[in-house]
């Protein structure tokens, strides 16, 4: 038996820069939404902090590292007082949930390579709603795709944190 293997990078033959662009313009609309979604609520995030005395390096660092939507609000309560049980719940619920998202989002992570692990912190309720609705088109690699959602908004949250 005679098995020919395709090369997918024959099949699709484009530049590299064309194929980014390609991707940036294709994901784009999926995720602007989002990026209003995130530039409000991260602001107000940004503004709570500076408002309880914090430098606007802390919600930016913050936003950063933790990348948490509601977990940072929380944190700003914890940096501010004792540890009340109430926070260390809503954290938990916040992993439990991700755990779940990341539970179904292993088939479609699965040959990303060294995206995989930006993929993964990056992880937010509106990446896993883009990443589970977008209909990518087979010319479009699926993990530069899901990468750029999550970088957009990651990038998104961090600026709005630092306004």
């Amino acid at each position: 038996r005679l098995h020919i293997q395709t090369n997918h990078r024959q099949k699709y033959p484009r530049h590299r820069a064309a194929r980014s662009s390609a991707r940036f313009g294709r994901l784009f609309p999926h995720t602007l939404p989002i990026l209003a979604g995130f530039l409000f609520l991260s602001f107000a995030y940004g503004l709570l902090m500076r408002t309880k005395g914090f430098s606007f390096l802390y919600p930016m660092c913050m936003a950063m590292t933790i990348f948490g939507g509601s977990l940072e609000y929380v944190t700003v309560s914890m940096l501010l007082s004792p540890l009340r049980r109430w926070d260390v719940s809503d954290g938990a619920a916040d992993l439990t949930r991700h755990l779940f998202y990341g539970l179904s989002l292993l088939g479609k992570y699965a040959g990303t390579g060294w995206k995989k692990p930006l993929l993964i912190f990056g992880l937010c309720d509106e990446t896993f709603s883009i990443t589970c609705s977008a209909d990518v088109p087979p010319e479009v690699d699926h993990g530069w795709f899901y990468l750029w959602v999550t970088v957009l908004d990651w990038c998104c949250w961090v600026a709005g944190a630092a306004l």
